[in-house]
């Protein structure tokens, strides 16, 4: 059926001699185009945890209130990423990001120059749910176009150079609301100047991605880098109904569920210390509101390192094996959030450099439960695997950091929050333990 997503056109096959110099051209663009897209999505994604001081001082609102409207996104992207990433499956990503993320940017820009989006927690509500749907078109336009445009044995180290897009995004929140506050001293700058960096991205990756080699004269990626699955046959490049994908490649994969469980684990931790980052190291370790920022943005550009080092040790450690690797990275990061726990307040060194090493730690397993999805199934049901994860992530993970990790702190103290979030970390290794059996059997270790 016709799609704004997927317009309609009949494409002429390019001559031989020009396939080769036109796949590394588009094969670096569409990258490019990828991830400057997801960068643009943390921008508006995560930027609302900076302003929830001020809305506590200027609205009296408490932790657990704005918990709730905070969950708003992860309740709306947790079924979006699932919903949206069928959606994904048989559209264009170009057009599927970009709309996704100039609406995503729009709503920003409601909550910075409007004042009444921001005077009742039903608005903020309101306004976060449906910026957490659009933000749901992201993730699944960005698997979809990757495994079509790179094989196999190259995903790996392919996945983790992008995967560390939301690290930049979300990095920058911070600078970008120091400068806000320095030149503008409206900490409603938090909301419209991520919009505006966001607005642009959304441009940029518009001019530079591209729907499948297909639709621009190529072919099939894995058949132009003979680096086909183990399983492959012409029905891979066909595309799928909806019907199709959930019944044969994400129902019954117990593979899938377990890692999605996992998940749910893994995102409590890098959300329930990340969101809270801000009014924990306020009302805890007497931060100043810059020191918060900088903490925040060296949380998440920690993450850079971090992802690039955990996929090079399970391609090479761990011969293409996820789990071990993603379980390495998790008791390390239980290890950090104990300090980040336990340092008492007038350290701040110590405070940013637990910070720093669970940022740098977390999005490991983050980027491998992402790539093991991508993995599992075939390339054409890849959107919605990877959405199945991200329902799991967001909806029981990411809702539980905000809502019962805000709800927790204000009946336990942090304290309480800090068992909630040790908790997790023994269970995400627990679950990804589970899927060890399998993957050394795919992998032919005895």
């Amino acid at each position: 059926m016709f799609s704004i997503f997927r317009p309609a056109m009949h494409v002429t096959k390019l001559p031989e001699q020009r396939i080769d110099t036109e796949y590394k051209k588009l094969r670096l663009q569409v990258f490019l185009g990828i991830f400057i897209g997801y960068a643009g999505y943390y921008l508006v994604r995560k930027n609302f945890s900076l302003a929830m001081p001020f809305l506590m001082e200027e609205y009296s609102y408490t932790n657990g209130q704005l918990g709730v409207a905070l969950s708003a996104v992860s309740i709306a992207y947790g079924l979006s990423k699932f919903l949206m990433g069928n959606v994904s499956d048989r559209s264009n990503p170009k057009y599927f990001l970009t709309t996704g993320l100039l609406i995503s940017a729009s709503i920003m820009f409601i909550f910075g120059f409007f004042p009444w989006a921001t005077s009742s927690l039903s608005i903020i509500f309101c306004l976060l749910f449906l910026n957490g749907w659009v933000q749901g078109m992201g993730w699944p336009a960005c698997g979809r176009t990757i495994v079509h445009w790179f094989s196999g044995n190259e995903r790996g180290k392919t996945v983790s150079f992008w995967n560390i897009a939301h690290n930049v995004g979300g990095g920058l929140i911070g600078p970008i609301f120091i400068l806000g506050m320095g030149w503008l001293n409206d900490w409603h700058s938090a909301f419209y100047l991520p919009a505006a960096f966001a607005t642009f991205a959304a441009i940029t990756a518009f001019w530079l991605m591209k729907d499948t080699p297909q639709s621009c004269g190529l072919p099939p990626i894995d058949q132009y880098r003979n680096d086909f699955p183990i399983d492959y046959d012409e029905s891979h490049e066909k595309e799928l109904s909806a019907k199709q994908i959930f019944l044969s490649y994400v129902l019954n994969n117990k593979i899938l569920w377990l890692i999605a469980a996992a998940n749910a684990f893994v995102y409590l931790i890098r959300y329930g210390v990340l969101d809270w980052a801000p009014v924990y190291l306020s009302e805890i370790k007497g931060f100043t509101v810059d020191q918060s920022s900088w903490g925040y943005f060296f949380y998440e550009w920690a993450g850079i390192p971090g992802t690039l080092l955990c996929g090079w040790i399970s391609d090479n450690w761990f011969k293409g094996r996820r789990a071990p690797a993603a379980i390495l990275y998790m008791i390390l990061v239980l290890v950090a959030v104990l300090v980040y726990w336990f340092n008492p307040a007038g350290q701040p060194a110590i405070d940013i450099a637990a910070l720093i090493a669970i940022g740098f730690l977390i999005y490991g397993p983050v980027m491998l439960i992402g790539l093991y999805a991508l993995e599992l199934v075939p390339k054409k049901a890849a959107g919605t695997a990877a959405g199945l994860t991200g329902l799991f992530g967001y909806l029981g993970g990411a809702v539980v950091a905000n809502i019962a990790l805000g709800y927790t702190v204000d009946s336990y103290g942090w304290d309480g929050g800090f068992i909630l979030l040790t908790t997790g970390c023994v269970a995400a290794i627990l679950l990804i333990a589970m899927t060890i059996k399998h993957e050394n059997k795919q992998h032919k270790i005895a």
